[in-house]
């Protein structure tokens, strides 16, 4: 068990992902103030019930991810700007509200490597699907990326997936808080085929002579 500041954000934060912030308030410059210090990461936390900033502390769920310290703009008024980056999901076990800040005694966990067979299955669709996605949006965007970047390890595909995914912050909650490793990919396949074909269906609007057929009474 550790304990760990905690910053409840309207943001999922995963393991190798970057976060840039800017710190206003006085509880969080104070917090952040400590982590710099001691040279300690804090804990993202995706607010379930309240608000982001000027409000009493949000209460979040129960699986974030830390965050270290890698840029600070100092600013006036001792606000700042930083950049941090994921490094280790973890589960709240109990929360400290005697602080400024939110203070959570914390268990740290990956996704359990279970059922080698499923997880090299999944692994391996799931990156063509990976770069399929990219594609699509990169031709929306008229922009390019290097498929090589694309990593083919099971752990390595589960993150990126995980942090490229364009859904909603519910969606990405669950991936983050998923304890095995192949569902987490199983899951991932299955969202990344929906979301490949939405995006194609948005992207290539229908012509005149487009015809989906009849609408169910259901």
């Amino acid at each position: 068990m550790a304990s760990l500041a905690l910053f409840p954000l309207n943001t999922v934060l995963f393991p190798g992902m970057q976060i840039q912030l800017h710190i206003f308030e006085e509880r969080y410059k104070l917090m952040i103030n400590k982590c710099i210090e001691s040279n300690a990461p804090f804990g993202v936390v995706l607010i379930k019930q309240g608000r982001e900033a000027l409000g009493p502390a949000a209460t979040p769920y129960s699986v974030g991810c830390t965050a270290a310290i890698s840029e600070v703009q100092r600013l006036p008024l001792g606000r700042m700007n930083i950049t941090a980056v994921g490094q280790r999901r973890f589960r709240i076990k109990g929360i400290d509200r005697s602080q400024p800040f939110l203070l959570g005694d914390v268990e740290f966990f990956t996704p359990a490597d279970d059922q080698p067979d499923l997880v090299h299955r999944y692994s391996r669709l799931l990156r063509p699907l990976v770069i399929r996605y990219l594609e699509t949006l990169s031709s929306s965007e008229d922009a390019n990326f290097d498929q090589e970047q694309i990593p083919h390890g099971p752990r390595s595909i589960a993150q990126i997936a995980s942090i490229l995914l364009q859904a909603d912050s519910a969606q990405k909650q669950q991936l983050l808080a998923m304890p095995s490793l192949s569902r987490l990919l199983r899951t991932l396949v299955e969202i990344y085929r929906l979301e490949t074909l939405l995006l194609r269906v948005r992207l290539s609007p229908p012509d005149k002579e487009f015809n989906i057929g009849p609408f169910s009474s259901n």
